[in-house]
């Protein structure tokens, strides 16, 4: 998963509309045994760059992220609205622990993480690989010149947020861009030949048939779901979390396949 902008719960975090569904996700996920990869922009540090406001809005979401933690079952990368978990005293200062105000102590919180910038999965029998990366790298804007797009989003777009006024130099919202930095994907996969997963644009990609393997996770902060993709026994595929009324009238966490699922040997493009 990706793209979760969990931020201080105010009216500009997009987050919470939908933090019961994903918290219904990542407790059948750990139920399942599945290792939990966030790839990228998971906390809205350029909006709220204080952690423990974002903490304290979602305390429940970030117990149920330390179970996957202290299993060795989570995988947490930076994307550019986190980039400051690339710097250790960051982490070290932010991450390690938390003060519980109540109690006035300090506990250990996700004590050990190292977020990393990027993750190479390897198939067992194949050898084939998976790059994993948030996909900001083929972002000038975002990548870059990060610092100032970030001062832009702080200090202007971010109040814009809460009257539902969108970033148009996103690649979110500027289908021209977007389509600008997929071609960037397009063409590392080309030289790199491997299968591509990422993040960043908010748009969920499963490739189609002589498509090049590049996948988007999509994003946590849609109107009403989520979206992850699943690579279990040599498959992978790519699903909706969504909120929905049952027959009996009560709102319910619905789990639905969009894309696959299809065999990763199908996506091998290795010469």
């Amino acid at each position: 998963m990706s793209d979760h902008h969990r931020g201080d719960g105010g009216t500009s975090d997009e987050f919470t509309k939908n933090q019961n569904v994903f918290l219904y996700a990542l407790d059948y996920y750990y139920k399942n045994d599945f290792v939990y990869v966030e790839v990228g922009d998971g906390d809205e540090l350029w909006e709220q760059p204080k952690f423990k406001y974002i903490k304290n809005a979602h305390y429940d979401v970030f117990e149920s992220i330390k179970k996957f933690f202290y299993h060795d079952r989570m995988i947490m990368l930076y994307g550019n609205h986190n980039i400051y978990l690339r710097d250790p005293e960051y982490v070290e200062k932010n991450y390690t622990s938390y003060y519980n105000e109540y109690r006035e102590q300090r506990y250990d919180f996700l004590k050990g993480l190292e977020p990393i910038e990027a993750l190479v999965l390897k198939h067992r029998k194949t050898g084939q690989e998976i790059f994993v990366v948030h996909g900001h790298q083929g972002d000038l804007a975002n990548d870059q010149l990060w610092f100032p797009t970030m001062l832009s989003l702080k200090y202007f777009w971010r109040f814009m947020h809460s009257f539902g006024i969108k970033n148009p130099a996103s690649p979110t919202k500027n289908v021209y861009k977007r389509h600008k930095i997929e071609k960037n994907f397009n063409k590392w996969i080309l030289k790199n030949r491997k299968m591509l997963i990422c993040g960043h644009t908010h748009r969920f990609k499963f490739p189609r048939t002589d498509d090049l393997p590049y996948f988007n996770t999509g994003c946590c902060i849609y109107p009403t779901t989520i979206t992850a993709i699943e690579i279990e026994g040599g498959r992978v595929q790519i699903v909706r979390w969504k909120m929905r009324v049952n027959q009996e009238g009560l709102l319910q966490a619905k789990r639905e396949v969009i894309r696959g699922s299809e065999l990763i040997g199908r996506y091998d493009i290795r010469e």
